[in-house]
């Protein structure tokens, strides 16, 4: 099996002229070529604010560019035709389609209702601040412009948590609903953080689970999806997803439906402790090595590599850590800003791509630049990442975290991928020499640094051993000569 390798084909400020889809059907044997195998690939639903919309503001999950709804028939990337062409030219590339899956909250309701709720402490949902009052709630979704096509379900006020909105008083709060309690099995940051934003969905009552699995079930089929990136999890009661995944996969048995949460946190416990709430039926987006990633960035050359990968999910269960640098939460301007200097990119992307642990996703901002931020593509090192990973990346891992500005590892490839295995060294600091085994089956044969960065070539002794050179604040990365 060749590695496998995810690009997320989004960024935030993408234009709004509904080409992504397209873009997605012209890259698609590109992106083959270089060894992406599967694309995530952003909400494709509309949107409450129509075609502008990035699509986490989710109006109607049925809507996948079809219906003149919130002031378009496409999305912000085009239309259902479009969308569902680009899944099947990305097929016939040999590379899997991931649909962002948005199941927390709704936006952009078609009426009012009103409702008695409460207000709890912003800062602790366990506290409530009032005493029962009527509000104003943007919570009955008819779909007008639809109609029952696809499903005749619509949404009320029973059907959701609370609001942050009385349109009566024109005030903004955490509005819990008389009657109502936030899910358990919930991050404990502000004491439960069932509420996010909008029309919290009330993941406890029956009818909206058979509703939401019954939607899972359709755009499976009618998508042709292979898999999930499910959006916002440590805010959604565990249970749902875990039962979810399970009908997802038990009705699409041939599928092996893929699955990745966006745990939003640093701290690898609560990683942990998720995985083992879902009984480890998806994998989660490795935060922590972000954050990792973030303050070595930052540190001018005082972070102590030999801890680049502590506190990890790569660390602690590589089988379900789904690495990656940045994405469209962390680049400029977004509400989890945490953008990797351009220095440290190469370093931070080699740690993901050119290691047999985890499978990385490629930023699309990373790949084709930001525009809007004035940020340049690093298509041209990712695309000798990505391909070194599909071509070299095999073998038995060697690690060598032994020091501070230093480290570096080796792999000593297979018999399935010929002439497999690499060496790759980083340091954050000055660059220097590190003795690293790579392989007797290598003696005698040289090594070059496929970057250019370094012009000497290294030769294997006969122990299996090579001297190899970085540069300071660089990476090198070291493939057999032919």
């Amino acid at each position: 099996m060749n590695n496998e390798t995810i690009m997320q084909y989004f960024e935030w400020y993408l234009p709004n002229d509904y080409s992504l889809w397209k873009k997605v059907s012209a890259e698609a044997q590109n992106l083959k070529e270089i060894g992406i195998t599967a694309l995530w690939l952003p909400p494709a639903y509309k949107a409450s604010d129509g075609k502008d919309g990035v699509g986490y503001s989710v109006y109607d999950l049925y809507d996948l560019g079809e219906f003149n709804q919130k002031g378009s028939i496409p999305t912000k990337y085009g239309t259902k035709d479009e969308y569902l062409e680009a899944i099947q030219k990305l097929h016939k590339s040999g590379i899997k389609a991931f649909a962002d899956i948005v199941l927390n909250h709704k936006f952009g309701a078609d009426e009012l209702e009103q409702v008695i709720a409460v207000e709890d402490n912003p800062q602790n949902r366990n506290n409530q601040v009032s005493a029962p009052k009527l509000i104003s709630a943007w919570t009955k979704y008819t779909f007008p412009n639809r109609g029952d096509k696809y499903s005749s379900f619509k949404w009320d006020w029973t059907h959701f948590h609370g609001v942050d909105w009385d349109e009566t008083r024109k005030q903004s709060a955490i509005y819990k609903f008389y009657g109502k309690h936030w899910d358990n099995e919930v991050d404990n940051e502000n004491g439960n953080y069932d509420y996010l934003m909008g029309a919290d969905i009330d993941l406890n009552n029956l009818d909206v689970v058979n509703e939401l699995t019954y939607w899972g079930k359709w755009y499976v089929s009618f998508a042709d999806l292979d898999g999930f990136r499910l959006d916002a999890v440590k805010h959604i009661r565990a249970d749902f997803y875990k039962n979810w995944l399970v009908d997802m996969r038990t009705e699409y048995k041939d599928k092996n439906l893929f699955a990745v949460g966006e745990y939003w946190s640093r701290d690898i416990n609560k990683l942990n402790h998720y995985l083992e709430t879902v009984d480890n039926s998806m994998c989660l987006f490795d935060v922590p090595l972000h954050y990792n990633f973030l303050d070595a960035s930052n540190s001018s050359g005082f972070y102590d590599m030999r801890n680049i990968l502590n506190g990890s999910l790569l660390q602690a269960h590589p089988d379900k850590a789904i690495t990656f640098v940045d994405n469209h939460d962390t680049q400029p301007g977004q509400a989890l800003q945490s953008w990797i200097p351009d220095w440290f990119k190469p370093l931070a992307y080699s740690i993901i791509l050119l290691r047999n642990q985890g499978i990385p996703c490629v930023f699309y901002g990373d790949y084709y630049g930001i525009p809007h931020d004035f940020i340049d593509s690093k298509a041209n090192f990712l695309k000798l990442a990505i391909y070194v990973r599909k071509k070299f990346a095999y073998g038995n891992l060697r690690d060598y975290f032994d020091d501070f500005n230093i480290v570096g590892w080796t792999l000593d490839g297979d018999e399935e991928h010929k002439n497999s295995g690499l060496a790759v060294l980083l340091a954050d600091g000055p660059g220097g020499n590190k003795t690293m085994y790579i392989g007797q089956k290598f003696a005698g044969n040289t090594f070059y640094d496929c970057t250019g960065h370094v012009k000497e070539k290294v030769t294997i002794d006969e122990s299996g051993n090579g001297n190899f050179k970085v540069n300071g604040g660089s990476v090198s990365i070291w493939i057999l000569s032919l």
